[in-house]
């Protein structure tokens, strides 16, 4: 069967059609695609999840890279997509892959190949990457190099990925002041690898973060998948109640999505926590410019658009529609119903962490909680 890429990336179930020879395949079709285009001297950038095997997967990635010749970086433990990705971007990396397959139920693993800029591979990438792979599994040209013989050679190293994306979000959020709000989080990190992230960011001041399923498990017990809907968030719904605790941040399996659930144990939808994230830039920061949203996501995007004068862009479904048109239109923030966002400053990609930073800064810029910052929504 050919390996084909969805919204973004290539996801399978394990041990089915995910193998480690097709992993292999996608990472020597990303190198053929790298030295075509004269980008394999500057590097590229490898990362996984919590998923089963995803750390083994990765090295497969990784031995294949470094015996083309190219210089590889290989994440030394499990991090979010977003955090793999700015890195990319901060290394100026050619390109890069996570093996991850983000929300799927625990049976599947995926391939996310991520271009120089650091955002979901645009379809004309797609499309040419799946005939490099379909070119390299005809000929059977798969290079490979023991990950011990690519580190003696200064081809291969690994790097911790937390220190250059903690120091980037800080910059982008007021977090003294999230620090020192009082505020009561709660935090569902879903068994995935954003564990700790919000903990650690948010560390050091009168605001509390409790932190729920923060162990890494690749069963994701408890769960359909690990996607931050209200049917599988009891766990965080219950502790906000037992707490009273202000807000509850949920991240999916790799991070990139975001779900909240408010002070009353109520989920948002994903078209409200985009319209407020919008609302938040555009009026709370008094920024200024276009916004982007998929063709299925809510329409009081255009209604904001209209009230403050921006334009407002609708791509298809998917991130490798929205973040061309974000990097295109320099865009205040994109959006998709699956709780994707982006924001201007980082990655054209979705990133759970920064949107969950960017809420918090919203209820203490503004002294509001959820409810009442919906209700001004509503209203506006």
């Amino acid at each position: 069967m050919p390996i084909k890429f969805g919204t973004d990336g290539w996801r399978a179930i394990i041990a089915e059609d995910y193998t480690f020879d097709n992993v292999r395949l996608c990472a020597q079709g990303a190198a053929d695609l790298m030295k075509y285009h004269s980008l394999a001297y500057r590097g590229f950038v490898v990362g996984y999840d919590t998923r089963f095997a995803s750390a083994e997967f990765a090295a497969a990635v990784a031995e294949v890279t470094a015996a083309n010749g190219i210089p590889t970086l290989l994440c030394d433990r499990a991090a979010p997509t977003p955090v793999i990705a700015y890195n990319l971007v901060a290394k100026d990396a050619g390109a890069g892959a996570v093996i991850t397959a983000s929300h799927n139920p625990a049976t599947y693993n995926g391939f996310k190949y991520k271009p120089d800029y650091g955002g979901s591979a645009s379809p004309e990438i797609v499309e040419e990457l799946e005939s490099r792979i379909a070119a390299a599994e005809s000929s059977g040209s798969v290079q490979r190099i023991p990950l011990q013989q690519g580190i003696a050679s200064g081809l291969l190293e690994y790097f911790d990925p937390a220190p250059d994306y903690l120091n980037h979000v800080a910059s982008l959020v007021d977090l003294a002041a999230i620090r020192n709000a009082g505020l009561d989080i709660v935090v569902d990190s879903m068994h995935g690898a954003g564990a700790g992230y919000l903990a650690e960011l948010l560390s050091g001041g009168s605001t509390r973060v409790v932190e729920l399923r923060s162990e890494p498990n690749p069963a994701f017990p408890g769960m359909a998948q690990p996607e931050p809907l209200a049917h599988n968030l009891e766990p965080l719904i219950n502790e906000i109640s037992d707490r009273t605790a202000d807000i509850g941040l949920a991240t999916d399996g790799d991070a990139d999505r975001l779900g909240v659930v408010d002070d009353d144990g109520q989920f948002l939808t994903t078209l409200q926590t985009f319209a407020l994230l919008c609302m938040h830039q555009l009026d709370t920061l008094g920024r200024r410019g276009p916004l982007v949203r998929s063709i299925t996501m809510t329409s009081m995007i255009d209604k904001l658009g209209a009230i403050y004068d921006v334009p407002v862009h609708e791509t298809p479904v998917g991130f490798k529609y929205l973040g061309p048109v974000m990097m295109s239109e320099d865009a205040l923030i994109a959006g998709e119903e699956s709780g994707g966002y982006a924001f201007q400053g980082n990655v054209p990609e979705r990133d759970g962490i920064l949107s969950g930073l960017m809420l918090l800064d919203m209820m203490v810029k503004t002294d509001m909680g959820i409810p009442d910052l919906l209700g001004e929504l509503e209203t506006k």
